[in-house]
């Protein structure tokens, strides 16, 4: 799917805003394999390029999580005490607030920058992450090697990056894998509903916003990117599950 989005819209001969004049909302052709759109814009370049949006989104927001879930709970589950206490209570605080209201908070202090917007959406999505983390860090804080290196006289920055990040990175992984679908279809959401990417640019939710209108004359609209955005996401929840998989048999294997 990455590689589709990378190198479909190169192989066109039709821009992303080019018209077809001849060919308004016509089904798949040879000319148009995906067919076009209401105003007879190829619907295969727009959806390879709404592609390279949700999932740089997705990424990007993936990546914010990452950077602000592993420390807060690595921190609050080494800590321990009140720390941790007061840490998680914030995040109950997050958690208990709207959604909605969030991404509407947003879109008024960031502007329609999709980028910004879902950036800042990353900073919603690491309070799974942030609990994950802490529950790792419980388990493993105790352990011989983290007392070896607090005996040796480690500081709290060197045990947690050296000792404690690096050994709980199998769950981080698969979480990140699953958290892409997440964004990918929040990003949907926001977008069908008018709030995130905007023309003339273009996502896997604007046109499944504008294929949900013409449903009835012209099916072709939703049936590809809504495909597609399917498709992206059984590979995602495929992989994290293939790579939980992969680290369960690790750990219990005997010739560890």
């Amino acid at each position: 799917m990455v590689g589709a989005a990378l190198i479909g819209p190169e192989l066109s001969p039709w821009q992303p805003e080019d018209i077809d004049w001849e060919a308004m909302q016509q089904g798949p052709s040879l000319t148009h394999p995906f067919g076009t759109d209401l105003v007879g814009r190829d619907l295969f370049v727009r959806t390879m390029i709404g592609a390279r949006t949700s999932l740089s989104v997705a990424v990007i927001a993936t990546l914010v999580s990452l950077g602000i879930g592993v420390p807060w709970g690595a921190c609050a589950g080494y800590l321990g005490g009140r720390v941790d206490q007061i840490m998680m209570r914030i995040v109950d605080v997050l958690y208990g607030l709207p959604f909605i209201l969030l991404v509407i908070l947003l879109v008024v202090l960031f502007g329609r920058n999709p980028y910004l917007l879902f950036a800042a959406l990353g900073a919603i999505f690491w309070l799974d992450l942030a609990r994950i983390v802490r529950g790792q860090t419980l388990s493993i804080r105790q352990a011989l090697y983290i007392e070896a290196a607090r005996g040796l006289g480690a500081s709290t920055r060197q045990i947690l990056w050296r000792h404690i990040v690096p050994n709980i990175t199998g769950p981080i992984i698969v979480f990140a894998t699953l958290t892409l679908p997440s964004v990918i279809l929040a990003e949907s959401f926001i977008s069908f509903l008018g709030l995130g990417v905007q023309e003339p640019n273009t996502s896997w939710g604007v046109l499944i916003a504008d294929g949900t209108t013409t449903i009835e004359s012209s099916p072709w609209m939703l049936i590809f990117p809504g495909s597609l955005l399917v498709i992206t996401l059984w590979c995602c929840n495929t992989l994290g599950d293939r790579l939980n998989d992969y680290r369960e048999e690790q750990q219990t294997s005997p010739y560890l």
